[in-house]
């Protein structure tokens, strides 16, 4: 929890210096891209700026070298310079994440998923963005997955919206009503 606390501080400090310089996109992929970096673990990045077996400034090296290899401005830079210094840099995953929240937030875009027991073509996928855009007042992007126990309809889940259109569902409530007469 207290690490969720703390990257959503540090996310904030750097979403307000990429909205003043426009540039809160390409410091969300940034971060998104040293995240996934500290995803490979056979590469060592993580350890390389986490360890404490490691002097200070071995581990501001290491990391101005992957700020570099990511072409980083002067304030990202300087961020990830003070990440290692404030012994924070495990984090960065998280404040990756946060971030890209903020950017999704400000640019009024949501993400979602719809559950079908078929995988959908196209053209329906493109309705139900649409239909789900219409309902949110967002852009939606969608994410789907294919569960056949859900028999046949879709479920669809943007934030706090759900749309239960499955005939599981549906199978059920008339379950329970005919049990609610007896």
């Amino acid at each position: 929890m207290r690490q969720t606390i703390l990257a959503r501080r540090y996310a904030k400090a750097l979403f307000s210096l990429g909205k003043e310089q426009g540039r809160t996109e390409e410091y969300s992929e940034q971060l998104k891209a040293i995240a996934g970096l500290y995803a490979d673990e056979a590469a060592g990045v993580c350890d390389a700026v986490t360890n404490p077996l490691y002097p200070v400034d071995v581990r501001e090296k290491v990391m101005a070298k992957i700020a570099e290899s990511i072409q980083a401005d002067t304030i990202m830079a300087n961020f990830l310079k003070l990440l290692i210094a404030k012994k924070r840099a495990d984090i960065i995953p998280d404040i990756a994440e946060a971030m890209q929240a903020m950017v999704d937030k400000d640019q009024n875009i949501s993400h979602g998923t719809i559950v079908s027991a078929i995988e959908l073509n196209g053209d329906l996928m493109a309705k139900i963005q649409a239909t789900l855009e219409k309902l949110t007042g967002n852009k939606v992007i969608l994410e789907t997955q294919v569960d056949p126990s859900i028999i046949g309809g879709i479920i669809a889940k943007v934030g706090d919206l759900v749309l239960d259109g499955s005939i599981k569902t549906q199978l059920n409530g008339l379950k329970e009503s005919i049990k609610g007469r007896e």
